[in-house]
């Protein structure tokens, strides 16, 4: 290639595109690409030069279309047109002087270089020892080839048009956004002064308003201006504002809802409404309210049906309350109507002075409180009132700390009935006791007279010991100086012993009968000898004989002369057919049919559990056998997911502080927070928790194969929330032995919720049977009769059976377990809030809140 000397750029460049032209003259193919390679430059070059030009351009438009310039005085909006104009001209000036215009070599140059190999450069140049070696020359040739071939896979690349290094501040993008949103938001009267237009008229002065109730209503704010008619209604204790835009003066406020007056602050009014009047603006077209002031209704309470009391001394008391905004909290009140105390024996002096019984009524969980319907549920056997007249007053507050009151309601106040007599007569002595401490004397020396001859007062050693230990306790109190804590103190120890003496030997019966079972059940499995058989079915006809005795003597006490009446019948019903039953036991076993005798003894199982159902213990009938089943199941879910959580815990609080040692993080699985791969002791954890999640599993199955058979809506109910809580337990049983600790934990908490609806649903269809039954009886329908004509293996009518149970409540645990959830659901929003705990954890408390 010849070498020219240029003695100026512009011609420099010129020869330098005529060499390209007459150098490349094989280079046709190029042209596309170097057309746009140049126009890219020509592109990269404005934008980069006149940026700053368009920028000014885009601010001054925004500015006019939003008509900021016409707010200024006419000196200061002069001197911004001028500062804007002189920007503008010295940005295009810059421009101009920087600018040089794009070249073919240029072109050139910028296509080579999106190739490694350059091989436009390559085809341009010439060998420094060309013409002397033919080797030289044809290798030259080739390489010539080589890269027009190559050259035929150039493409222009996209120009770069940033200029971020001559515009940090991003100056250019707030003047583009400024214009946009001047094109979509700037009013279009704005820009009619610069546009030639006429001037629009604006007013003198303009107004915005509005009225917010009070926070506790819940309802929404309303804008006066959005207010047709006039005529509002709205809460004691709105709260007015209005502000006024524009001359002062222009527009003033009149109104008659407040008797405080006007709060006003430069331009802005503040009023509360208190009663019903007007408010106007003067200044403005129908700017007039007639506003309606509503009063806060008081709350009402009223309870919603009898007291019951089951077994346990547990009492249920139903009421209903309602209010225009919602219910915040009640109490219910207990006072001692001692004039209607029989004023004898420990009684006869007078009571000390204490402090009325208060408790907190149960309030929904979810949902609004306007209308409440719930049930008071409380345990007072321990209580110094408890079988005392009482009189009782419930009481509401709405959030305005308005009440409203029950009328004061006689009654007894519910606790514990013991039957046994000896412990009848402790606790009659533990109530004098508590009634006043002056009557300790007295209450020794009396429980001295009980425990005179133990042998013929006590069949429980235990309790003897226990009552002889109060006893010393009690003559060693001084009435005058004994304190509270001392007197509370011997008051349980008699409570001990009063319960012990009630429950033990029928308890200590019942477990001889279980252990007689599965001892006949093992030697069913083994093979056992006729010897041992007659031996075992001797010690279980003993145990039986023990248990239906037990019975026996407590029954009478609770059903008083007609109840024995009926039970001696059922009792030498059921004689003959346990010994019927019995019989053939032994003798399948003798024969080698163990299949069969196993069935058989799994009917004696179902017999005596409905004999323990009905004619004892205070449980009632089989539902309600059923109801505390389950809610005996509730609990232990409760607690075992109590255990996982608290597994959970220490799992990532130990392997947070391994992982911190080791500057890594740890994850779920393996290493990692609740993995049951973590170490042998997390293994060894998982499986324990699993294991018993499996037990419970398969308790909630047999519970469910045991229940009373019940027909409606709430029995199918029922029956798909315990499969759904039977389901969520074998998932956690799942995860647990995975080493999920935190999926266990959430399908933990859905079986619970599906448990606690399968109690309520349960004890809604039992209470719809019982209906049913008792419809049936009066109508004397086909199916009523055929179902009492039935009988079960005692020989008993189930009709009879069915109507026995029906005075029993049969919800008492389902609503223990919502006052639990109440409990668990303020814990948990506790721990939620708690910024310390790991992100982990706060995500797993979400979850569970979730739920609620």
């Amino acid at each position: 290639m010849a070498v020219s000397h240029c003695v100026t750029r512009a011609r420099c460049g010129k020869e330098r595109e005529n060499e390209l032209k007459n150098d490349l003259p094989e280079l046709a193919h190029l042209r596309r690409p170097l057309r746009l390679a140049l126009l890219g430059l020509w592109a990269k070059r404005i934008v980069r030069g006149f940026w700053p030009v368009w920028s000014i351009g885009f601010f001054s438009c925004g500015l006019w279309l939003f008509g900021a310039l016409d707010l200024l005085p006419e000196l200061w909006r002069l001197a911004v047109l001028w500062v804007l104009g002189l920007a503008a001209v010295a940005a295009l000036v810059r421009g101009v002087i920087g600018w040089r215009r794009p070249s073919l070599a240029d072109a050139v140059a910028a296509l080579d270089q999106s190739h490694s190999d350059r091989p436009l450069a390559a085809l341009v140049d010439t060998p420094v020892l060309a013409g002397g070696d033919a080797g030289t020359d044809a290798l030259w040739q080739a390489h010539r080839q080589r890269m027009l071939v190559r050259s035929r896979t150039l493409r222009a690349e996209w120009p770069d048009l940033s200029v971020a290094a001559d515009d940090p501040f991003g100056l250019r993008y707030a003047a583009l956004l400024l214009f946009v949103v001047a094109l979509l938001f700037a009013p279009r009267d704005a820009r009619a002064p610069i546009a030639g237009g006429a001037v629009a008229d604006i007013p003198d002065a303009v107004w915005e308003g509005w009225i917010e109730p009070p926070a506790y209503t819940g309802r929404p704010a309303l804008y006066l201006a959005d207010q047709q008619g006039g005529e509002i209604s709205v809460p004691i204790g709105s709260r007015v504002t209005v502000r006024f835009y524009g001359a002062e003066g222009a527009l003033n406020l009149r109104e008659t809802v407040s008797s405080a007056g006007v709060d006003a602050q430069e331009m802005t009014y503040r009023l509360e409404v208190d009663r019903s009047g007007l408010v106007e603006i003067d200044g403005a077209d129908n700017a007039r309210w007639q506003v309606s002031a509503v009063p806060d209704v008081i709350p009402e309470i009223a309870l919603d049906g009898p007291l019951e009391t089951d077994a346990s001394g547990r009492m249920q008391q139903p009421f209903k309350a309602e209010d225009d905004y919602g219910v915040t909290q009640g109490a219910a009140r207990f006072v001692l109507d001692v004039d209607q105390v029989t004023r004898q024996h420990g009684k006869a002096i007078a009571p000390e002075e204490r402090a009325p019984i208060v408790v907190d009524l149960p309030m929904p969980i979810r949902g609004g409180r306007e209308q409440v319907s719930e049930v008071l549920l409380e345990d007072f056997s321990k209580h110094p009132y408890a079988n005392l007249p009482v009189s009782l007053e419930m009481q509401i507050e709405d959030a305005l700390a308005q009440t409203g009151d029950t009328v004061p309601v006689a009654m007894i106040l519910p606790g514990r009935r013991f039957f046994e007599p000896v412990a009848r007569a402790v606790i009659e002595q533990r109530s004098d006791l508590l009634w006043n401490r002056a009557n300790a004397p007295r209450v020794a020396q009396i429980l001295r007279a009980i425990s005179h001859r133990p042998e013929e007062s006590f069949g429980n050693e235990t309790a003897y010991l226990r009552l002889r230990v109060a006893i010393r306790h009690l003559e060693a109190l001084e009435p005058v100086a004994a304190d509270d804590e001392q007197v509370s103190e011997i008051a349980d120890m008699l409570w001990e012993v009063a319960v012990e003496l009630e429950e033990g030997r029928l308890a200590d019966a019942r477990e001889r009968l279980r252990r007689a079972q599965e001892r006949l059940a093992e030697a069913m499995r083994n093979g056992a000898s006729e010897a041992e058989i007659a031996e075992l079915m001797d010690e279980l006809r003993d145990a039986i004989d023990d248990y239906t005795r037990m019975l026996a003597e407590q029954q009478p006490q609770e059903q008083g002369e007609d109840g024995q009446q009926q039970e001696g019948e059922s009792r030498e019903l059921s004689g003959d057919q346990l010994q019927a039953m019995m019989d053939r036991i032994q003798e399948l076993m003798e024969q080698g049919r163990m299949e069969e005798a196993q069935q058989m003894m799994q009917a004696l199982n179902e017999l005596l559990e409905n004999l323990r159902v009905t004619q004892s213990e205070g449980e009632g009938s089989q539902g309600q056998q059923s109801m505390q089943d389950l809610g005996e199941t509730l609990r232990e879910q409760q607690e075992l997911s109590d255990e996982a959580f608290q597994d959970l815990q220490e799992r990532y609080n130990g392997q947070e502080q391994q992982g911190g040692e080791q500057g890594q993080p740890q994850g779920e699985n393996g290493t990692g927070s609740g993995g049951a791969e973590a170490g042998p002791d997390g293994r060894e954890a998982g499986r324990s928790l699993a294991d018993r999640q499996q037990a419970l599993r398969e308790e909630l199955e047999r519970q469910r194969g045991g229940l009373p058979l019940l027909e409606g809506e709430a029995a199918e109910r029922a029956e798909r929330s315990l499969e759904r809580a039977e389901g969520a337990m074998d998932g956690a049983e799942e995860a647990l032995r995975e080493g999920r600790l935190a999926e266990a934990l959430d399908n933990q908490a859905e079986a619970m919720e599906a448990l606690r609806d399968g109690l309520r649903n349960l004890g809604q269809a039992l209470a719809d049977n019982r209906e049913m039954d008792g419809q049936g009886g009066q109508q004397g329908g086909a199916t009523a009769t055929e179902d009492q004509n039935r009988s079960d293996p005692l020989g008993r009518d189930i009709g009879r059976l069915g109507q026995q149970g029906t005075d029993e409540q049969m919800l008492g645990d389902g609503i223990s377990e919502d006052e639990r959830a109440a409990e668990i659901l303020r814990e948990l929003r506790d721990r939620a809030g708690d910024r310390s705990r790991s992100e982990d954890e706060q995500e797993y408390l979400k979850r569970l809140l979730e739920q609620f």
